[in-house]
């Protein structure tokens, strides 16, 4: 079997031992007040850092941004110095760390905003069965979204400016580039969809007009930290957090791999939420984005060692994510290089809060790597 999955790699000036990327996860740890990474945070990724890349989790860069409960956010200096322990223990480690930014949109509620603020969208169109965990207690709750507030113009211009700022202070906390997501149902993808964006300003209506937001968030923040530390989360077809797939997906999805290119910036991140579409050999969708893409394009969705070295030979992509099998397996890199068995996580310590099921799932033991 090919063993490029193992090869060498070079992403926003660095080079990857490495072609294995752990995928931003959310895992609901931070502080309850100062909303900041905690010690155990640092160990936890400290523990994953033989990953030729780690993209830590969603980040909300403002308060406006936030739609979980214990996410840690990248915007006050409490925040910034609970991430510069969490990277310096991984580099520490040997490894390398980017930093998600995220902003909800829609997707929220009003008790996450010490100002009770609602959520805030493309428009006042909102979600009719999602939830999202906020805190009764002390203990986190699912409960149906808020509806959330249309942004007026001028202030989807300083949502972009909040990511600039937060591209800032993640390099201040000595993150060694920064994602933004536009996947999965969230503001930047709210604003793509056609089915949720009916805005009659310069953000709404045609493709480029839908796609205007991200574009200029994207050049805003590669003009602030360097092109080349700056990546982009997709997810075509996605129907998380009741999106609609888009109903042209190789004009939508093609005219931003080409926009993107033409900022050149360091990665675009393609997610298949089904872990479906991004293995079919006969799709279009994929070759398409890799032909007008030019820039290391990091595929994730379903994933397994033989999946991954298939799609490196085929040049479908450059780096492969894998997610929840970080969360049980901090040694993944190496149960992947040897064919060892993968440990499976605890569906019920996720997002709990705490050590558990987050710090002590233990390695490979030396006897059992020596004996694979």
């Amino acid at each position: 079997m090919s063993r490029k999955l193992f090869s060498r790699h070079s992403i926003g000036g660095q080079l990857l031992p490495n072609r294995v990327v752990m995928a931003p996860m959310n895992r609901n740890r931070a502080t309850d007040w100062q909303l900041a990474p905690r010690a155990i945070t640092a160990k936890y990724y400290a523990q994953r850092a033989s990953a030729g890349l780690i993209i830590a989790e969603g980040t909300p860069v403002s308060p406006q941004a936030r739609g979980c409960a214990r996410t840690p956010g990248i915007y006050s200096g409490a925040q910034v110095a609970g991430w510069r322990r969490v990277t310096k223990a991984v580099h520490h480690a040997g490894g390398r760390i980017y930093l998600q930014l995220w902003h909800v949109g829609r997707v929220g509620h009003c008790s996450l905003r010490a100002d009770g603020s609602p959520p805030v969208g493309p428009t006042a169109r909102g979600l009719h069965t999602d939830r999202v965990p906020i805190l009764d207690g002390s203990e986190p709750v699912m409960v149906r979204c808020d509806q959330p507030r249309g942004l007026a113009t001028e202030e989807v211009r300083l949502i972009v400016a909040d990511f600039v700022q937060a591209a800032r202070n993640a390099m201040a906390a000595g993150f060694d580039g920064v994602e933004i997501h536009a996947a999965n149902g969230y503001l930047f993808d709210q604003f793509r969809c056609p089915y949720v964006n009916d805005r009659a300003d310069e953000y709404g209506g045609t493709l480029s007009n839908r796609c205007r937001f991200l574009l200029e968030t994207v050049r805003s923040v590669a003009d602030a930290i360097g092109s080349a530390r700056v990546g982009v989360r997709i997810s075509p077809l996605g129907t998380a957090h009741e999106m609609q797939p888009d109903p042209d997906p190789l004009v939508t999805y093609g005219y931003l791999a080409s926009c993107l290119k033409r900022l050149r910036i360091g990665h675009l991140h393609v997610y298949d939420q089904d872990g479906n579409w991004i293995h079919d050999p006969d799709g279009d969708l994929l070759p398409h984005l890799r032909a007008c893409f030019s820039g290391t394009l990091i595929l994730c969705g379903g994933f397994d060692r033989e999946r991954a070295e298939a799609a490196l030979r085929a040049c479908r992509g450059d780096l492969i994510a894998f997610g929840k099998h970080f969360i049980a397996n901090p040694d993944l890199v190496q149960r992947l290089r040897i064919g060892a068995p993968l440990a499976h996580w605890n569906s019920t310590t996720i997002y709990k809060g705490g050590a558990k099921g987050y710090i002590d799932y233990p390695a490979l033991d030396e006897a059992a790597i020596a004996a694979a």
